[in-house]
């Protein structure tokens, strides 16, 4: 029997890639969906630290995020802030002087932030010229980063790249994860989307480096709340947060470097 992990992989890839591929409404509703969930088990994170965010208007910013990069010119993303600055804390003042109350506060917008707009730049990805190629140097350079640092780290992994945070990481899987995902983003930057070749091997540094912070920064959460795992949802890969922690840092990352830095979208 394949393994549970592989077995996973091969009902979300194909699911993924029809969502990129119709992209407007059918991929909002699928990030939002994604985000819900990711939301749900960050909050299911904090709420082990004695905090109480409020779960139902932090769920309700994520899609408001999304829907502004769909459609730019509504000012969702206004919408979103204030709520997230306003009302949070309105409902805190009602809660009285209770302790952790701005605490609360503080990780409702940080995580309404971290997951709502981290997702929506695969929107905003997909709205660019050959945008369906923008979201798969994306999504497959960062799974090939991973799988580069795993196979490698796991083998050789002697140094440990960030041993309070990430016990399992090393130096040497860090290497394999950045010469896995740079030979990735070079191969679909410059044979997908017509890039010069420096322009793909600074992307690639780019998504493999946003991809590493991604995926120690969710740590630092797990591990501040003593997890493992953000969740149990998909079998052999943990939570829904735990597949797209390096996403919601690589999305945003290249769509930066590829309009404002390199000029090429």
């Amino acid at each position: 029997m394949l393994p549970k992990r592989v077995l996973s992989a091969i009902v979300l890839i194909p699911l993924v890639g029809v969502l990129m591929y119709l992209g407007g409404w059918y991929l909002a509703a699928g990030l939002a969906i994604v985000g819900g969930l990711a939301m749900v088990e960050y909050l299911g994170l904090v709420q082990q630290l004695g905090l109480r965010p409020c779960r139902f208007l932090a769920l309700a910013v994520v899609p408001l995020g999304i829907l502004d990069a769909t459609y730019p010119g509504a000012g969702l993303a206004r919408l979103a802030v204030c709520l997230l600055v306003t009302v949070a804390l309105s409902v805190e003042v009602f809660h009285g002087n209770r302790p952790g109350s701005l605490q609360s506060w503080g990780v409702a917008v940080a995580g309404s932030a971290y997951i709502g707009f981290g997702l929506a730049y695969f929107v905003s990805l997909r709205a660019l010229d050959s945008g369906l190629a923008w979201v798969a140097l994306v999504l497959l350079g960062t799974w090939i980063s991973d799988t580069g640092a795993y196979a490698l780290g796991s083998r050789y992994g002697r140094r440990k790249l960030a041993p309070a945070i990430s016990p399992s990481k090393s130096w040497e899987g860090a290497y394999g994860g950045l010469v896995s995902g740079v030979l990735a983003v070079w191969a679909i930057g410059v044979f997908g989307l017509g890039l010069a070749h420096w322009q793909a091997i600074v992307l690639g540094f780019v998504l493999v480096v946003a991809a590493t912070i991604g995926d120690l920064a969710e740590s630092v959460i797990k591990r501040q709340a003593g997890a493992k795992d953000s969740g149990t949802l998909i079998p052999g890969h943990g939570g829904m947060l735990d597949r797209i922690d390096s996403l919601l840092f690589v999305a945003p990352a290249v769509y930066y470097t590829a309009t404002l830095l390199l000029g090429v979208a």
